[in-house]
This record gives C-alpha cells, structure tokens and sequence, in this order.
C-alpha cells in the first residue's frame, strides 16, 4: 500500500509540473488574437499613392497622393497648373521588409531634392524630411501638398455616399483653442477654384496658399482631423513648418507642409505626424502639442 501510495504520489507531482507551465503559456490561437489586439500599421507604395494599411483601421487603408505638389508662391489667386505647380518625380528608395520604414527620395523640377523617411508605428506615421538646394539659383518651391484620402476612414467615401462633401461633417480644426467642425464659422464661398476651404497661419502670407475659398479665420494650430464611421477613432494630421491647412475636394484633408523658397546650398529639415489613435480628444492634443510645441506660437 505504501508503494502504491508513493507511486500516486510522484505521478501526481509530475503532472502539476507539465500542467503549471503549459497553464502560463499562451497557446498559438491565443497569441494571435493578442496580437491582433494590438494596432500595426504598415506602408506601401504604388505609382505617386502611399498607402497606410491597419486591420483596426475604419476602411482599411488610408490612401495619400504623397506628394500631390510642390507649389510656388503668388498661389492664392493664380492658375493652379500654368502658374502654381512645380513639377517633381518622386523615387522609392527603400521599403524594409515589415513596411514599416519607407525611403523616398523627390526630385523637383528647379533642382532642390526631397529625401523622405517615412516610419509607421503602432498608432501613427512619423515624417522626417529633408530638404536641399544643390543649386546656384533660388527654388522657386514654397510648399507642397501630401493629400489624404478620409472619407472610407470617416465612413463617407464613393462606396457609401454620392455626396462628396458629406466627409466634412466629421472633420476638424482648432478655433480659439477647442475642435470647430467643419463648416467652420464664416465659411468661404468664393476663389478662382471653388469649393474647398483653406485655413493660413498668421505667419503665412494669405497671397502664397491654395486658389480655393481662404477662410477669415486663423486657426489655433495646425492640426487638422476627422472621425472615424463609428466615433471610436480620430485620424489627425500636422507638418512643421506649415503653410496651411486645407479641405480639398477628394474627400481630402491636408496640413500642407512649408519650404519658403531655398536660397542656393541652403538646407531645411520638415517633420510631420499622422495619428490614428483612439477617439479622446484631450489625449491626443496632448501629444501633438508635445510633438510641436512650436505651433502653440504660430496663430
């Protein structure tokens, strides 16, 4: 009897040691619904289209014509394809192998060249830019456009709606310092090109933005968003320096980013930040004022 009992009694403890660990870890199907909980973002890159993709993100995939423009002062009341645009052919450099980091590399038609680092993260896309003149003249470039797609994202792309504008209800800017929907207070109406809205920073000459309808007001900051479908996300966006936030007419938003003009030899280092983060709004204005703390001066 105590021979049996001892025998029960090893076979019992070698049971709790296979059965303790495999309790503590996580099977495969386990594992990936973990990591499905879990946001990624990854990039690609088609023709002059740079695509970012999430299985948590409304619609899938936010589409940006990166870069729409590089574009000339004197733009406001100009004609957008004989005056405004600089031509440019944009080359992809690198793309690593999880499409997470995306080298691009833009050359102009004055002669400046645009290097891009592109780098997806759990809940954003961060932009480092750098800019040069090589040449012995001035660029005559002064902004350029990065043109995102939101209307799948806020539930109001071609597949759900006929109204191309139907979009705007769910976006904003900052007014005196809190989020103001679109149609903003004192909505513009008339320009060389309608419809559309722009917004210019104070620091911005009014003459050198986008030829659709300039709206009086001067936005708070430069960050520029909208709502997901469901409310339960905010995509934003923010380029530092900016030259302009706009609403554009293919179911766009777009922070327009800042180059003045580079004198020969010179230069410039760009930044930008799109979010895709959960929907409260305090967290994320918290990070971007931690992300540029310069434009709290730029009203």
């Amino acid at each position: 009897m105590k021979s049996l009992a001892h025998s029960l009694l090893l076979l019992g403890l070698c049971a709790l040691m296979v059965l303790v660990p495999s309790a503590s870890r996580k099977s495969p199907a386990q594992q990936t619904v973990a990591d499905k909980q879990t946001p990624r973002l990854t990039l690609s890159r088609e023709k002059n289209m740079l695509y970012i993709h999430g299985d948590h993100i409304p619609g899938g995939t936010i589409p940006i014509n990166y870069l729409e423009a590089y574009c000339r002062a004197g733009s406001t009341d100009a004609d957008w394809g004989k005056h405004t645009v600089v031509k440019h052919e944009t080359q992809t450099i690198d793309l690593n192998d999880d499409r997470t980091v995306l080298k691009l590399k833009c050359t102009v038609a004055d002669g400046i060249i645009v290097e891009h680092t592109i780098t997806a993260k759990s809940d954003e896309v961060d932009f480092q830019l750098i800019a040069h003149n090589p040449t012995q003249v001035r660029s005559e470039v002064h902004w350029a456009q990065p043109c995102i797609r939101v209307g799948d994202f806020a539930g109001l792309g071609a597949d759900q709606t006929d109204d191309k504008y139907a979009y705007i209800r769910k976006s904003f800017i900052f007014l005196d310092g809190k989020p103001a929907f679109m149609p903003t207070r004192n909505w513009a109406t008339t320009a060389r090109y309608i419809p559309g809205q722009v917004w210019c920073p104070a620091n911005v000459p009014r003459t050198d933005v986008n030829p659709r309808p300039l709206s009086s007001e001067v936005p708070s900051n430069g960050l520029i968003g909208c709502y997901s479908a469901d409310d339960r996300w905010i995509f934003a966006t923010a380029f530092e320096p900016y030259q302009e936030l706009f609403q554009g007419v293919i179911r766009c938003l777009h922070a327009d980013f800042r180059l003045g003009g580079l004198q020969p030899g010179e230069t410039k280092k760009i930044r930008g930040k799109i979010y895709i983060v959960p929907a409260d709004m305090n967290a994320l204005v918290k990070r971007y004022q931690n992300d540029f703390p310069e434009h709290a001066q730029k009203r």
